[in-house]
């Protein structure tokens, strides 16, 4: 029986795409301007149109001479002036030269720009071309990367250092973006002590909202931290009542059916909540619903298992409410440095590192275990009911894809 069959487990493309689902039916659509400087890591709300052709006009890719190569018939020809960036020149007199630097306008009449390492000068300081010329080279044409009018990013881009520098050369100061999601993450649980404090009997200290909290920041979201909720109920409501406005609910540890479980019954009383069984180790059980209308995920409590059903599973549902359309992580076909000899029913993602060209897990795969993911580069698919011989390929998701 494959993870599909198996009754009560959920595939990974199935959960993701009931997630993305309801992220496109609650988009957030405030839209507010924001500078460049301020605009790393947002989603852009609308089209990046060019107001000018880029380059503006043609220019000099090269420090050297520049021409009309239909003046030049083998003869030296006289420099009749000198072009830096920045410059305006002036029309190319009829069979001269010009000298002239990298980015610097092409004068009027030029249309060919020969390196300077190819031209020598002669006694009377006329330029001297020692190699045959081609109308064009080394000329970069007006609107050869942008055309007025055209569409250079699309809504529902993640802005980063690239796309804010390509706006910077369209001469953009201002970009319209989605207002940063609001996000509240809390823990629960009278065993979870924040670091800094002493554990007493049976008490951890609390990673998970750590881990969330710089994870979330990184995305760009606004974060409310609720901290730790008690297991009582009345101060579990009290804390969920003072939350404020918030697009989404992230809590760790699960929102079970048990009835020691106070968050997820004082969620219920204000809404509905499914527990999903996913096909995937590590990361089983995971949580959806709203509480008064507000989207609550309840990712599973132990280390990894957050790690793997955030970047695989809420980090897109998020970039998604956003707008972002392309949210899956890329990954990369590489050759195992081990072997897989006991197929499972649910897909595993193992914290795993390349070592000489070959992905190498950690050796403890636990879900407790967060080292593991401090020491891997990424995580390594291995698909439900499939061995692996040293050398097969398999799927690796880089953390770089995820946590970015």
């Amino acid at each position: 029986m494959s993870a599909c069959d198996k009754p009560g487990l959920l595939p990974m493309e199935a959960a993701l795409e009931r997630l993305l689902a309801l992220a496109d039916a609650a988009p957030v659509e405030q839209v507010e301007s924001v500078a460049l400087a301020e605009a790393d890591g947002r989603v852009l709300a609308e089209p990046l149109v060019a107001a000018l052709d880029l380059p503006p006009w043609a220019n000099s890719a090269m420090d050297g001479y520049a021409l009309c190569l239909a003046d030049w018939n083998g003869q030296a020809l006289p420099v009749s002036q000198r072009i830096q960036a920045g410059s305006a020149p002036a029309p190319l007199q009829p069979g001269s030269c010009a000298r002239i630097f990298t980015g610097a306008p092409l004068p009027h009449g030029a249309d060919t720009v020969e390196m300077q390492e190819n031209v020598d000068l002669d006694d009377a300081g006329r330029a001297v071309f020692r190699e045959t010329l081609r109308v064009g080279q080394n000329v970069r044409a007006q609107g050869q990367e942008t055309r007025r009018g055209e569409c250079v990013l699309p809504p529902g881009t993640r802005l980063g250092p690239v796309e804010l520098g390509l706006a910077a050369s369209l001469g953009v100061a201002q970009l319209p973006v989605r207002r940063r999601l609001r996000v509240a993450v809390l823990s629960t649980g009278d065993e979870l002590v924040e670091p800094g404090q002493a554990l007493g009997s049976g008490q951890i200290y609390n990673s998970n909202r750590r881990l969330l909290i710089a994870w979330l920041q990184r995305l760009g979201c606004a974060v409310t931290d609720a901290g730790i909720l008690p297991d009582d109920l009345p101060r579990t409501r009290a804390a969920l009542g003072a939350l404020g406005e918030v697009d989404l609910i992230l809590s760790t540890g699960g929102v079970s059916v048990g009835e020691a479980d106070f968050l997820g019954l004082a969620l219920r009383e204000a809404g509905e909540l499914a527990l999903w069984k996913l096909a995937i180790k590590p990361g089983k059980p995971l949580t959806f619903g709203h509480y008064q209308g507000v989207p609550v995920i309840g990712l599973p409590g132990n280390p990894a298992s957050t790690l793997v059903t955030f970047g695989l599973l809420a980090r897109p549902y998020m970039l998604r409410r956003l707008g972002v359309q392309r949210v899956e992580p890329l990954g990369f076909p590489l050759p195992a440095g081990f072997t897989w000899s006991k197929p499972g029913m649910r897909r595993e993602y193992l914290r795993a590192r390349l070592e000489h060209g070959r992905v190498v897990p950690y050796a403890n795969q636990s879900s407790g275990v967060l080292r593991s993911a401090a020491w891997a580069e990424g995580l390594a698919e291995v698909m439900e009911g499939s061995t692996l011989a040293e050398g097969d390929m398999l799927r690796f998701i880089p953390l770089s894809e995820i946590l970015g």
